[in-house]
């Protein structure tokens, strides 16, 4: 922004303003005593720039993006602790119920039962924000002491947690929020407002699917997989509980909203490779599969944008080629076809087999 305003240009326009009959050469006393001054200006025309680039959305970090977006209306989402199922078992291996509040600990986390879903069965919260309890399962150790508790198993992600959201993300919704306004039940309204539920990632709208008045939310959780039930029937009450018209929840007087999850349409890839000679196929068969599940999460996080997701045999034989120690790859299909795979928008693509042949 200010291309002659670094030290040297400043410093070399200051000694232009004195006579050449003085002695201007560096360690003078002109020069030594111009050199700070310069300095000085040069870091001030720095920290301007920085200070305008605080001013404007696409350049703005932190703290001063948060106050740009406010003004909108638009706030950094928090994050949130991952809830997951829990289940409860007395010494003769029964299903048994347990207080809701009551504490446990798994994998150096502490969690907390918050609601019953059948009996012995539990919705159990992560007392730490964020992702980081997504994967957690195992054995859950009661903090204090439970009578007739045999044991207790963590398992199923109903409600993904959710870090705080970065700054590309909030930027990235701010822009999208002043291209495309949101009002009183229209798409983008929905879109806005069903994201900002806890656990959703995605969502596709369709209008008057079922008749006038008529809305289908068709969500994915955070994670970019099939909402879990908890997770539907979550937004369900949010949106429009007990599927009224009467404006009880999020949606406008009149709108019938069904909240679903989309379908799973398994993939599964076959290859053969040809492998360096200090690769060895049980190793390079799980970076293969690793990589494979990173290429169709791809897929699925523009599901949202996308009229249907097509599975590319050319990207999924690129994926394998990147994958250290593969020299080649042959015969590759999916889901026993050598061709693309086109999913509708209603469906995502999910990893079901890799088998892997070495040549």
């Amino acid at each position: 922004m200010f291309p002659d305003k670094d030290y040297d240009s400043i410093l070399q326009r200051m000694l232009d303003t004195v006579p050449d009959s003085m002695d201007k050469r560096e360690g003078s006393i002109i020069f030594d005593a111009l050199a700070p001054a310069a300095a000085e200006l040069a870091q001030m025309y720095i920290e301007l720039e920085n200070s305008i680039d605080l001013v404007f959305v696409d350049t703005a970090p932190e703290e001063y993006l948060d106050r740009l977006c406010n003004q909108i209306g638009i706030t950094r989402t928090d994050a949130t602790s991952a809830i997951k199922k829990a289940t409860f078992y007395d010494e003769n291996d029964s299903l048994m119920d347990v207080e809701i509040g009551a504490r446990f600990t798994c994998e150096d986390l502490y969690w907390i039962v918050i609601e019953k879903i059948s009996t012995g069965t539990y919705q159990i919260q992560c007392e730490t924000v964020g992702t980081i309890a997504n994967n957690v399962t195992g054995d859950l150790v009661p903090v204090d002491y439970i009578d007739k508790l045999s044991k207790a198993k963590l398992s199923d992600l109903l409600v993904p947690g959710e870090d705080i959201e970065t700054d590309e993300s909030l930027r990235e919704r701010y822009l999208s929020s002043s291209n495309n306004i949101a009002f009183g039940g229209n798409i983008q309204d929905y879109k806005e407002k069903t994201k900002a539920i806890n656990g959703v990632g995605a969502v596709k709208v369709i209008p008057v699917w079922n008749g006038g008045g008529t809305v289908k939310l068709i969500i994915l959780d955070s994670n970019y997989n099939k909402a879990s039930n908890t997770l539907i029937d979550n937004v369900q009450k949010a949106i429009c509980p007990d599927m009224s018209d009467e404006g009880l929840g999020l949606a406008p007087v009149g709108h019938k909203v069904t909240v679903v999850t989309t379908n799973e349409i398994k993939i599964d890839v076959k290859t053969k490779v040809t492998l360096s000679t200090t690769a060895k196929i049980e190793e390079t068969t799980q970076a293969i599969k690793e990589a494979l599940e990173n290429y169709l999460a791809g897929l699925r996080k523009n599901w949202e944008d996308s009229s249907s997701i097509i599975v590319r045999i050319s990207q999924v034989e690129s994926t394998i080629l990147n994958v250290e120690g593969v020299l080649d790859t042959d015969t590759t299909t999916i889901n026993s076809q050598a061709k693309n795979i086109e999913i509708l928008s209603d469906s995502i693509p999910v990893l079901s087999k890799v088998e892997v042949q070495e040549i």
